[in-house]
This record gives structure tokens, C-alpha cells and sequence, in this order.
């Protein structure tokens, strides 16, 4: 077991969450950034993904209780015993994606994304996209309303709302799903090894604009998007004993 007994409590900024950091402070304490083992992040997963982020530079583990909705990346919310909580907890690592868009104007913009990079359609028409894998092209034309490359932590949001796998860590795997396919009508998709350099290329940007996201760090205008993954980038999560990633993900097909 480990002593993590420096905690940073970061929430986000609902009512439910500010007041749940105020009783947790007042019965902790609050360390000051570098001197946290552990940081506390308490609100939901878009808040936790958030704190990943923000908590990258300090490389210090990060614990989720839920005060948001799903809350699939966080721990359960309990005011007692935390010291004991925080050094039962089992790690997961994992590694972000790291996207690069050109726009129409040719300015590059890059960004990393925990859970996924996604092409969205930005205007009345289907995107017409053609896909290239390792430099090699794999597909001529995609006419969708999206397409979505995706880590095995993000594989259950909105990969899997778009009928995405559902991906186990560890797998060392990426998918590739499209959003709403019209051509070709049969194609759900593809499993890419992690290592894998996909690119983006957007025909008809004029009349068919497209944006891009990664975890929710947008880019307009884009003519073309490259994602590869980021190894050399860790982030650190951690869970109550028997509901690791794992687990969850494993859950999640059963429901």
C-alpha cells in the first residue's frame, strides 16, 4: 500500500461538486500543487478529463469521485476513510492520442486527446473524407457525418454511441469508427494497432466544412487531420479495488 497522504481536491464548478471540495477540505486539508501525492478531482467525466490534462506536467496519480452524471472514470463519492481509499487503489495508465489539423488557411493546430479525436461535420451536407493508414490510402471516399479514432479508455463514450467496439486496455489497439456512413453503406469501421498514423484528407471543404475535436479542443475550417498515438506520454488514474478500466469496460458490454 501506498502513503498518498498530500491531496489537492480540484472540483468542477457545479454546486454539487464546490461543496463537496469545501467538506473535504475542511476534513483533509488541501496541499498546495507541488506538494500533492494525489489529486483529487470530483465532478464528472468531462471534468475528469480535464484534470488529466491539467495534471500532466505534475505526473502525480489522479482519483475521481463522482459528483457529475456517468462518472464511468470515477471512483464512487465518500467523505470517510480516504487515506485508506487512496492507498488500496489500483493504477491504470494510459496514453493520449495526439491530433494535428491543418485549416483551409493552412495554420497547423495540435492537441491531445484521453478519450478520442473526432471529425464532425460542420454544415447541411454529409463530409466526404478519404482515409490513409501508415501512409498507405485505405479508403478512396467516406461520406458521413463524422469519423472517430479513439483509445481503448475512450472506446465507451462516443465511439460507442456511434456503434463503436468497446475496446479492453491494454489491447494496444485504436478503432476507427464512422458517424452516421452513407458510402460505402456496409462499412462500420476498423481495428488499428496502436502504433498506427492515420490521416484525415477533407474533399469539398468549401461546400462541405468540417471541424475537429479532441476531448472537446476544437478546430474549424480544417482540411485535414492526422492522429497517432503518444506513448511517450503517461497518465495516471487511479481506482477502487474490483472497479479498475478494466472491469468497467468489460461491465459495459453486459448492459
Amino acid at each position: 500500500m501506498v502513503d498518498l497522504r498530500q491531496i489537492r481536491f480540484l472540483s468542477s464548478e457545479t454546486p454539487h461538486a464546490i461543496a463537496s471540495r469545501r467538506r473535504l477540505v475542511e476534513i483533509y486539508g488541501n496541499a498546495a500543487e507541488d506538494d500533492a501525492d494525489v489529486i483529487v478531482a470530483l465532478g464528472g467525466d468531462g471534468f475528469m478529463l480535464q484534470t488529466l490534462h491539467g495534471a500532466q506536467k505534475l505526473g502525480r496519480p489522479v482519483y475521481g469521485m463522482n459528483r457529475g452524471t456517468v462518472g464511468f472514470l470515477m471512483n464512487g463519492y465518500q467523505e470517510e476513510d480516504l487515506h485508506d481509499r487512496l492507498a488500496a487503489a489500483g493504477e491504470e495508465v494510459i496514453n493520449p492520442l495526439r491530433m494535428r489539423a491543418v485549416d483551409l488557411d493552412d495554420h497547423e493546430h495540435t492537441a491531445l486527446a484521453i478519450n478520442e479525436v473526432s471529425l464532425i461535420r460542420a454544415g447541411p451536407q454529409a463530409l466526404r473524407l478519404r482515409i490513409f493508414v501508415d501512409g498507405k490510402l485505405r479508403l478512396e471516399e467516406l461520406v458521413c457525418d463524422g469519423a472517430i479514432v479513439c483509445t481503448p479508455a475512450g472506446s465507451t463514450a462516443y465511439n460507442y454511441s456511434a456503434h463503436g467496439p468497446i475496446l479492453p486496455i491494454g489491447c494496444n489497439v485504436l478503432a476507427l469508427t464512422p458517424t452516421a456512413p452513407f458510402r460505402p453503406r456496409r462499412w462500420r469501421g476498423a481495428l488499428l494497432p496502436m502504433s498506427a498514423h492515420v490521416r484525415f484528407d477533407v474533399l469539398d471543404t468549401e461546400t462541405r466544412p468540417a471541424m475537429a475535436d479532441a476531448d472537446a479542443r476544437s478546430v474549424d475550417r480544417i482540411r485535414l487531420v492526422e492522429v497517432t498515438s503518444e506513448p511517450a506520454i503517461c497518465h495516471r488514474l487511479l481506482f477502487d479495488p474490483g472497479h479498475g478500466l478494466e472491469e468497467r469496460l468489460l461491465s459495459e458490454q453486459f448492459r
